[in-house]
């Protein structure tokens, strides 16, 4: 049996890789869901779950933003240009990771004031919680093929498990 890249990534360099690429991102971004379901439900627009939730969103999204390029440069890049896939569940789980930072990235934006300044809160935090659930969706994808074993899906594509190594 062998591993995603995605899965070999937090399983090397313990604890450390685990802490910087699953952890505090996760936490953070459980963080800016917790506090949207609060302040969807409450509206409590001004007070510290707000600040909180505002504060969160904004360090996971620059948090991420350094993990992507991080990991643009030193894995995606190197393994297109060397072959080095191990098959369609490697390349979708790294690829659906990475893709976090179209949601995390939006919720710092949204935060900072760059993204939605006309609209009112309510419609700020709509959006913000359309992106919490994309983020979700894209890192439970990530985490489903990324703990695949790579052969199977990759015997299942191309019959032999010829093609992409």
């Amino acid at each position: 049996m062998s591993m995603t890249h995605y899965m070999e990534l937090l399983a090397v360099n313990q604890p450390w890789n685990l802490l910087i690429f699953m952890a505090v991102p996760v936490i953070l971004a459980e963080t800016v869901a917790i506090s949207e379901l609060y302040l969807l439900y409450t509206r409590a627009y001004d007070g510290g779950v707000r600040a909180l939730n505002r504060w969160a969103g904004i360090i996971v999204g620059v948090y991420f933003t350094g993990v992507f390029v991080y990991l643009m440069t030193n894995a995606v890049i190197p393994l297109t240009a060397t072959g080095g896939w191990r098959g369609p569940a490697d390349v979708l789980a790294v690829g659906f990771y990475l893709a976090g930072i179209v949601p995390l990235g939006g919720i710092a934006l949204l935060e900072m004031g760059i993204f939605a300044k006309g609209r009112g809160e309510h419609d700020r935090m709509m959006i913000h919680a359309a992106l919490v659930g994309l983020f979700l969706i894209v890192a439970h994808v990530a985490m489903i093929f990324g703990m695949l074993d790579p052969s199977i899906l990759m015997n299942a594509v191309v019959p032999g498990g010829h093609g992409m190594h």
